[in-house]
C-alpha cells in the first residue's frame, strides 16, 4: 500500500481568536459507566476557526444560577476531522453532570475556538510514548490516532485505569490496534482489577513506570514522550523520565487536575487600587489596551475589568487557555502546570498566575 505523505498541520494562528460560538450538538456516545463523547457540528463559515490539530481543547461556557463558568475540555477525535471532546462524570461537577448527563443531540453549547500546544509534529515520523490515565487519553487518543493515520509513526500508549468497565474509548483503542498491529502498542493496566501478569495490576506511579520503561519500552529508541492525567502521574513520569535522561524538551504534558498539591493563595480583590501598580499593555486580536494594574493581583483578574474578552477557562494554571507571550517587563508566576519549558523560554505566561514586578509589562495573547 502506498502511503500518502505526511500533512503537516496548520501552523499556529497567531491572532487568538476569543469569540465563542454556538455549536449544535451532533452526536452523545456512551463511552462507559462514567463518560461519553460530545460531538459538535461546526457551519461551514466556522470551518477555518474550528480546525483543530491533535491534543489541543476546546473551551465550554454556560450560565449556572445567573454565573458565568467555564470548562476545558480535550478533543479525541483525528486531525481533519469534526471536534468531539471526552468528558468523565465529576460527582457535583456543574458541567460534567451535565455534559454526561443532560445534553443531547441538537443542544447548542457555546464553545471557544481550539487553543493549545500539546500537540505533535505532523510532518515528522517518529518514535511516540505517551502515557495516560483516566480521562487523560482524551487528547493522547487524539495524538495516536492522528500519528498513526498521518506519518510511519509508531506509538506505544501505555494506559492506566481503576477497572477495565471505566476505561474510555476502549472500542476505538482496539480498532486502532487492529487497524496498525504492527505500529501501536496498546498496554491497559488497572488499579482495582486483576490482569493477567503484575505488571499491568497497579497504578502508573514512579515504581511501574520504572518497570515498564524496563521491560516494555526502550526509553532510548523514543523521540517524543506524551504525559496526561492526574498530577501526581504526570510528575512520578517526568521525574523517571528525567532520572533516565531524557531531553526536557522530548517530553511533553498535560493535566487533568491537580489533586495533591498545595492549594494556591487566596486572591483578594478589592475594587479600588491599593499598593504598588504597573502600567500594563494588554495585546489581543489586534486591539491594543494599556491599565494601570495592582501588583498582588494576577495580570488575567485584574485587566478583565477592562478587556472582559480575554480567553481564560480554569484559572488555576492548568489548561493553558490564557497563555499569552510577555514581550515587555517581568511577571512571576504563582503556579505553572500548562507550560513547557520550551514556551517559558520563549517569554511565554499564564495570565491567571501572573503577578506584575517591573513598573511596566506587555503580554501579547496574539504571539
Amino acid at each position: 500500500m502506498v502511503r500518502p505523505a505526511p500533512v503537516a498541520p496548520a501552523p499556529p494562528v497567531r491572532r487568538r481568536r476569543t469569540s465563542f460560538h454556538p455549536l449544535r450538538v451532533s452526536d452523545v456516545e456512551r463511552l462507559c459507566e462514567d463518560a461519553v463523547a460530545v460531538s459538535f457540528d461546526v457551519p461551514p463559515e466556522l470551518a477555518a476557526e474550528f480546525a483543530f490539530r491533535p491534543g489541543q481543547s476546546l473551551t465550554l461556557r454556560r450560565r449556572v444560577d445567573g454565573r458565568e463558568e467555564r470548562r476545558s475540555y480535550s478533543i479525541c477525535a483525528p486531525h481533519g476531522s469534526a471536534p468531539r471532546i471526552g468528558v468523565r462524570y465529576v460527582p457535583g461537577g456543574l458541567f460534567s453532570s451535565w455534559l454526561v448527563r443532560e445534553v443531547r443531540p441538537g443542544d447548542e453549547i457555546e464553545v471557544l475556538p481550539p487553543t493549545g500546544s500539546f500537540t505533535p509534529n505532523l510532518a515528522k515520523h517518529e518514535r511516540h510514548v505517551c502515557i495516560a490515565a483516566g480521562s487523560g487519553i482524551t487528547p493522547v487518543l487524539s495524538i495516536v490516532a492522528s500519528v498513526l493515520r498521518e506519518t510511519d509513526a509508531t506509538v506505544t500508549l501505555l494506559y492506566g485505569n481503576r477497572r477495565s468497565g471505566t476505561v474510555m474509548f476502549s472500542d476505538e483503542l482496539a480498532d486502532l490496534k487492529d487497524r496498525y498491529p504492527t505500529r501501536l502498542e496498546l498496554v491497559h493496566v488497572l488499579s482495582r482489577e486483576p490482569r493477567e501478569s503484575e505488571l499491568f495490576t497497579g497504578r502508573l506511579d514512579a515504581a511501574k513506570i520504572r518497570a515498564m520503561l524496563s521491560t516494555v519500552v526502550d526509553a532510548d529508541e523514543v523521540d517524543q514522550w506524551w504525559l496526561c492525567g492526574p498530577y501526581g502521574m504526570v510528575r512520578d513520569a517526568q521525574d523517571v523520565l528525567r532520572e533516565g535522561g531524557v531531553a526536557s524538551e522530548r517530553i511533553h504534558q498535560e493535566l487533568f487536575y491537580v489533586e495533591d498539591v498545595p492549594p494556591e493563595p487566596a486572591r483578594h480583590e478589592e475594587p479600588a487600587i491599593d499598593g504598588p501598580t504597573s502600567e500594563v499593555t494588554v495585546v489581543l486580536d489586534g486591539r491594543v489596551t494599556s491599565m494601570s494594574l495592582p501588583r498582588n493581583i494576577p495580570v488575567l483578574d485584574a485587566a478583565q475589568r477592562v478587556r472582559p474578552d480575554l480567553p481564560f477557562a480554569c484559572k488555576g494554571g492548568v489548561c493553558g487557555t490564557c497563555r499569552a507571550k510577555l514581550t515587555c517587563g517581568e511577571v512571576r508566576m504563582r503556579r505553572n502546570f500548562a507550560l513547557e519549558e520550551s514556551e517559558l523560554a520563549e517569554g511565554f505566561v499564564l495570565t491567571c498566575q501572573s503577578l506584575p514586578t517591573t513598573d511596566t509589562i506587555t503580554v501579547d495573547f496574539d504571539a
